[in-house]
């Protein structure tokens, strides 16, 4: 089993964020990760792997597994962000199209919650 790199998260915090603050949290491990990807190819590594812990702390999440969209939803996120780091990139995505998907939950949650 993987460490995890967000273990106070992991102890139940990371459900008291509201759903727009977890996918914006990933979203800045995400862009973390694309731009250190040409300069420094282990941070960019190590902050994939932290996103990827935190879309399994969401896919956790009893107020995701309730919503099959949801789950639906950032499952295929995940896979997206998985393809483009790591993947043939079936997808066609982009540093800037992964930014963009994410921030847009980001500025959600600075609006207020909602979910």
């Amino acid at each position: 089993m993987m460490a995890r790199p967000h273990r106070d998260l992991a102890a139940g915090r990371w459900q008291e964020l509201s759903l727009r603050e977890q996918l914006g949290n990933i979203g800045s491990e995400i862009s973390r990760a694309a731009r250190w990807m040409s300069k420094n190819p282990e941070v960019s590594r190590n902050a994939l792997d932290r996103a990827l812990d935190l879309f399994e702390l969401t896919l956790d999440d009893p107020r995701v597994r309730r919503s099959p969209a949801r789950l639906r939803e950032i499952a295929r996120a995940r896979e997206v962000v998985a393809d483009y780091f790591a993947g043939p990139n079936q997808y066609g995505s982009s540093a800037a199209s992964l930014q963009q998907y994410f921030d847009a939950y980001a500025l959600a949650a600075r609006q207020g919650p909602a979910d």
